[in-house]
């Protein structure tokens, strides 16, 4: 039997600790998405993972729940800018190699998505996950279904350093903030922890009628 989500206290209990009170019509269709797949391919699996891979899209959307790409930037010309401007004055000092200038076919590898994907390697493996031609059109990355599947699947798999969710969440052991390492190092690993118990609070079984739905 798989035990669903109280969704309803589940919104509420996020609304109040992780969005200000207050949730947006997009931020409730982008956690909507993200809960519907889980759902449907892995209910039975670890909360713990379906609440850092909420954290994860919390984080690295600026909390918009929605397919982003990086610097929020409306177009690629306008992030090749911003970031070109924040490497030139060294505010990039860990990038060696610039990943968003375009390639010879006009294609920029800079992050997208619900999860940054950077890089064309990791266009080319996640086109084969997705079953969509990322290297062909990169900006399908950010269509919902595919941004989805890329931060879940991605996740559990370790695609992007190699780390999965279930060397850091697992039956013996409870670290949430390694867990960041599946995505991107330590970077700000304290806060995705935080945001990560926080949604994993707000999961509760869903006991409508007096017991749990199957």
């Amino acid at each position: 039997m798989v035990v669903h989500m109280d969704r309803m206290f589940f919104f509420d209990a996020v609304r109040d600790g992780l969005f200000k009170g207050e949730l947006t019509q997009p931020q409730v269709e982008g956690i909507t998405a993200i809960l519907d797949a889980w759902e449907r391919r892995f209910a039975p699996a670890d909360r713990r993972w379906l609440a850092y891979i909420l954290a994860t899209a919390y984080h690295e959307t600026a909390y918009t729940m929605q397919p982003v790409r990086e610097t929020l930037a409306q177009s690629d010309a306008r992030a090749v800018e911003i970031l070109e401007a924040a490497f030139a004055t060294g505010r990039l000092s860990w990038v060696r190699t610039p990943y968003w200038r375009p390639d010879q076919d006009g294609r920029c590898w800079l992050g997208r998505g619900l999860v940054q994907l950077t890089h064309k390697r990791n266009y080319e493996a996640m086109s084969a996950l997705t079953g969509i031609d990322l290297v062909a059109d990169p900006d399908r990355a950010m269509e919902m279904d595919a941004a989805v599947t890329i931060l879940i699947e991605g996740m559990l798999q370790g695609s992007f350093t190699g780390h999965k969710l279930a060397d850091h969440l697992n039956a013996t052991t409870e670290d949430w903030v390694n867990a960041r390492r599946i995505v991107n190092g330590t970077d700000r690993a304290e806060k995705l922890a935080g945001y990560a118990k926080a949604f994993h609070a707000a999961m509760r079984p869903d006991a409508a009628q007096g017991r749990p739905r199957d």
